[in-house]
């Protein structure tokens, strides 16, 4: 759509895996010396990982149209099978023939496997499996791809496999259960993401292969927060790259800047920052109740504590005195004893005297 405005022959900047825009860094070079290097590494694993849309695959696609026509090759892009699945898709991929509909074991095809490889080796062919996506491959599955590495002959092994995947594919390989596996990996390298330096280049090499020949649309403002937004992940140079094109030629504008480049973001990027946010409140949102009960508990038992003391202490206000003698009483009581006890006295002395 803006191809024409901007001086192209194409756009630029496809997602798809075209080898002809591998952006060949020193550390793509050397990641596809790794895999031509697993052409003739006489069997075992080779193993190539990176981040989400760091250029495995076009590495891959570049490895592939390198692949010499003496060399057989395998190229399974969905591992997500079970054992017998994928031993019938590489059968598959390699041309094994089988009659239409016919359901085999999982020794089958490896018998099947095992004669072709045989007699590629006798007419001198070489053969190669490729796995993309990896990391999605089973431990089971790991486990069979492992004994095919074992057919072979007394001079060299019959399969090379390469695995390209994500870095949780690293993780997987550190398992203890997978140590056999490990040990026969013979190469392995991680793409990295581009620097700011190599954002700037790969930019501009995409462009010139799309046929640029006039000053580049993309001004150094909008280079450099492309690099800051993509993190100097290819594919996200990719989706910033073409939406920012897209709103320049929306504009009637012929070259990008930061502020384009922050819109397009906007639009293709998934921010991060505020989903971390998000993240956090609902974490507080989930103590936030359990919170609450347990200090209106600590209040609840506080108030009571304070009533029941008013309480108490009003009972003790209100409560009577304990009854004490009156003075006076006691006074009578004492002289109506003593009475009866004055009178049979003059009583006794004047008895004598009758007499």
């Amino acid at each position: 759509m803006y191809a024409k405005f901007f001086g192209l022959r194409h756009e630029p900047f496809s997602i798809a895996p075209d080898p002809r825009y591998l952006f060949m860094s020193a550390q793509h070079r050397e990641a596809l010396a790794h895999l031509l290097y697993g052409l003739r590494g006489g069997g075992g694993f080779v193993l190539l990982t990176g981040e989400i849309g760091a250029g495995k695959t076009t590495v891959c696609r570049c490895f592939l149209e390198r692949v010499p026509r003496r060399c057989n090759v395998a190229y399974i892009f969905n591992p997500k099978q079970t054992v017998e699945e994928l031993l019938g898709s590489i059968c598959d991929e390699f041309r094994i023939p089988r009659a239409e509909g016919e359901a085999r074991s999982a020794k089958q095809h490896v018998d099947a496997l095992n004669d072709f490889l045989l007699r590629t080796h006798a007419v001198g062919q070489n053969n190669v499996l490729v796995i993309d996506e990896a990391q999605n491959l089973s431990a089971d599955v790991l486990e069979q791809l492992r004994l095919l590495t074992n057919l072979e002959t007394a001079e060299r092994k019959l399969l090379q496999i390469i695995l390209i995947g994500q870095p949780e594919l690293r993780d997987m390989l550190g398992r203890p259960g997978l140590e056999q596996l490990a040990q026969r990996v013979i190469a392995r390298y991680h793409l990295s993401a581009l620097s700011a330096k190599e954002t700037a280049k790969y930019i501009h090499h995409r462009l010139i292969v799309a046929g640029l020949t006039r000053a580049a649309p993309f001004d150094r403002g909008a280079v450099q927060r492309i690099h800051a937004l993509s993190r100097g992940v290819p594919r996200r140079i990719n989706l910033l790259c073409d939406r920012a094109l897209l709103g320049a030629y929306a504009q009637g504008v012929a070259i990008v800047d930061a502020a384009i480049v922050d819109a397009a973001a906007r639009e293709v990027l998934q921010p991060r920052g505020p989903r971390r946010v998000r993240r956090r409140r609902s974490a507080s949102h989930r103590w936030r109740l359990p919170a609450a009960i347990a200090l209106g508990a600590v209040l609840g038992a506080a108030l009571f504590a304070v009533a029941n003391w008013a309480y108490d202490a009003s009972a003790r206000a209100k409560a009577p005195a304990p009854a004490a003698a009156p003075a006076s009483a006691a006074a009578s009581v004492a002289a109506s004893a003593s009475a009866p006890a004055a009178a049979s006295v003059p009583a006794a002395a004047a008895s004598p005297a009758k007499k």
